[in-house]
């Protein structure tokens, strides 16, 4: 049984719609429904919902409990935990802010640390949201440790992760090539 920690931050992913201002807005996490949809055989899921905001808006210190929560959740050798996995949902804005400081504060990662998010949110049409999620809960079962963003097919290694807007994906170094 393949055990992961699943770590919320909000973000596109998770935005829903404001009927009364018209606006999509990160209010709670609703990586449950996405959850209910997915046949997840031989996965435990343990969720952690840390925050609720936008990448945008996210600073210093919202990064520092994005750390503190994967150190938490196991995500170091020099703390280890009861996990082969971690998956953060975060805002594809700043996606990479946050990886590179995951990168950097976590130099002795003890199992995947994944990143995701979506272009699109969740209630959308045409949502990338579902297939990311699958694919990086996936990903945190199977790569080995280090940190990773995986979105669109393709699982890229931290550092030198980057938001290409003009494709609406991430660009880096794939695994499989060149490590």
């Amino acid at each position: 049984m393949a055990r992961i920690t699943l770590i919320t931050t909000g973000g596109t992913i998770e935005k829903t719609y404001e009927e009364r201002t018209g606006t999509l807005e990160n209010r709670r996490t609703i990586v449950n429904r996405m959850l209910a949809r997915l046949r997840l055989e031989g996965v435990s899921i343990r969720l952690h919902e840390l925050m609720s905001k936008d990448s945008l808006t996210m600073t210093d210190e919202d990064r520092k409990r994005i750390v503190e929560a994967v150190r938490a959740a196991g995500g170091s050798k020099s703390l280890p935990g009861p996990t082969d996995g971690i998956v953060i949902l975060h805002g594809t804005d700043t996606l990479t802010v946050s990886g590179e400081e995951l990168h950097k504060q976590i130099s002795d990662p003890a199992v995947p640390i994944v990143l995701t998010g979506a272009m699109r949110p969740y209630e959308m049409k045409r949502s990338d949201a579902v297939q990311n999620l699958t694919e990086a809960i996936f990903a945190a079962g199977h790569l080995p440790a280090g940190v990773f963003c995986v979105a669109h097919g393709r699982a890229l290694k931290f550092p030198g992760v980057r938001k290409d807007r003009d494709h609406g994906t991430f660009v880096g170094q794939e695994l499989g090539k060149n490590l």
